[in-house]
């Protein structure tokens, strides 16, 4: 009868400390924890009932003493695991081991964070108050900086937080950043940057391309070799972004903040020419993309600012798997000159159909740095004929080795050379493929583009990578499933397991 009372109370003990724990870890007073209080508890009351004679003999015995040390011990060790989870949520801190950093914020998005000089609340309107997804990204954030807070709002329990920010769908994420404020409906790490970025920025500079002698079209998101995607993405950075008919309007607007000229399929005529250089000789910023046999009137602009076009073709010799023998014309690019463009750049680019671009004479007042340099395999073929021809191509005496300079950025202080007053920032490129359609996405291509476009524009605190648009796979539960996966794992299986371990424990014991 004794050890039928003792185990009652162990039961007991053991049901009372699930129901207490499920208690604690769920926040409210579910069926699980209700049943397991109520059963811990009439059968404690049993055990108290059956044994009230032996308790002062018990409480005497030497095994009590024992239990009371074990019971003791217990209980510190479960203060020391409260405490611990107590500091953990009072200064939280992640550490991504994930080998790609899929977990950790871009470079940009730090640099961003780490310029907020006031309070940054990001509301989440989410079915139900919750999304693990989206909350993901926002815990990103708010542990980021102390300047980022998190409202998660339910849209049906708060329809007038809806109806106030004109909130349509569930998802959409709401920046406030002091009286500048603007919405994302896709809530990914780049869209709640770019928006952190849109409410943070005091001014939006201003890009005009070049168009009229054959460009791409800045409003072509279809053709391979359309600029409509740069375009969003300069967008997207709080630029705005407008066409330049030269041949018509005959000077660079006066707001404009970057010049850019991009593959002119014809020669531009001395007007354009010489607008672009006053433009530059004014202080002016541009970025220009000059395939081969493209750009012949401009280069006599850009050899006087220490830049040297070359008239011909990087090729590649590297024989990459699948292609077979065809000749490498989309060289890769891994080495990049010691600058502000590309110091946060280790990756490969990839420049299509390029040309070679090099420093040229030194002179006083000009800085010329050789920012992207192909493989030491490739070289720049001099004979276009046979190589556009009969598609052959081979390293001649007349043809310079690898590496290949194909991107220069110049600083120029226009004083100092005697031609005006102000710095001068040019980036040149010998491809305009490098920012298509097609192109702009492959490999880390969009931020050397980007942080081409933002150095030169003087907005250096853009000048970083990028968040990644490929994410990790996530699989996502229900809150019944999540709820099913945390009882069993947590409290179910544990509680099965040492009742049984105390069922042939008591089984042993009798033999």
């Amino acid at each position: 009868m004794q050890r039928s009372a003792s185990l009652v109370g162990l039961v007991g003990l053991i049901a009372l400390f699930f129901g207490v724990t499920s208690f604690f870890l769920v926040g409210r007073l579910e069926t699980y924890s209700t049943v397991h209080l109520i059963l811990g508890g009439v059968l404690l009351a049993i055990y108290v009932a059956s044994s009230f004679r032996d308790l002062g003999e018990l409480l005497s015995a030497r095994s009590t003493r024992y239990g009371a040390n074990m019971i003791v011990y217990s209980a510190l060790f479960i203060a020391l695991l409260a405490g611990l989870n107590w500091l953990g949520v009072r200064y939280n801190h992640r550490i991504d081991m994930t080998e790609a950093g899929i977990f950790t914020l871009s470079p940009q998005a730090r640099s961003v964070i780490d310029g907020l000089d006031q309070d940054l609340e990001l509301q989440a309107f989410l079915e139900a108050g919750h999304d693990p997804q989206i909350e993901s990204v926002l815990g990103s954030f708010s542990t980021a900086s102390a300047h980022i807070g998190v409202k998660l709002i339910d849209p049906d329990q708060q329809p007038e937080l809806t109806q106030k920010y004109g909130v349509r769908n569930y998802g959409t994420v709401r920046v406030q950043y002091g009286e500048q404020a603007t919405t994302v409906e896709q809530p990914t790490e780049e869209g709640l940057t770019n928006a952190i970025i849109k409410v943070t920025r005091t001014e939006t500079k201003a890009i005009y391309f070049v168009q009229g002698e054959g460009e791409p079209s800045i409003d072509d998101v279809q053709s391979a070799d359309g600029y409509g995607q740069l375009r969003a993405d300069l967008t997207n950075e709080q630029y705005r972004v407008e066409p330049l008919v030269l041949v018509q309007e005959g000077a660079v607007p006066e707001d404009c903040d970057v010049l850019a000229v991009a593959a002119p399929l014809r020669a531009l005529l001395d007007h354009e020419v010489e607008a672009i250089r006053t433009y530059i000789s004014g202080g002016g910023h541009a970025v220009f993309l000059l395939p081969p046999q493209t750009g012949a009137s401009l280069a006599p602009l850009l050899r006087s600012f220490g830049v040297e076009l070359g008239d011909d073709v990087v090729v590649d010799q590297v024989v990459r798997l699948f292609e077979g023998p065809a000749l490498g014309l989309n060289p890769m690019v891994d080495t990049y000159g010691a600058h502000p463009i590309t110091q946060a750049l280790t990756e490969r680019t990839i420049f299509p159909l390029t040309r070679s671009v090099s420093p040229g004479e030194s002179e006083p007042g000009l800085t010329v740095t050789s920012i992207a340099k192909t493989s030491p395999s490739s070289w720049a073929e001099t004979d276009l004929e046979t190589l556009f021809g009969n598609s052959e191509a081979s390293l001649e005496d007349d043809d310079q080795a690898g590496p290949i300079s194909v991107g220069v950025a110049v600083a120029a202080d226009l004083a100092e050379l005697g031609r005006g007053d102000g710095q001068a920032r040019l980036v040149v490129y010998g491809t305009a493929a490098l920012a298509d359609n097609q192109h702009i996405n492959m490999l880390f291509n969009r931020d050397l583009v980007l942080n081409s476009f933002a150095w030169v524009g003087g907005s250096e605190e853009l000048v970083s990578i990028r968040p990644r648009t490929l994410r990790s796979s996530r699989v996502q539960f229900s809150r019944e499933e999540a709820s099913a996966i945390f009882y069993l794992s947590v409290l179910i299986v544990p509680e099965l397991l040492l009742v049984l371990g105390l069922a042939v424990w008591w089984r042993r014991s009798a033999l």
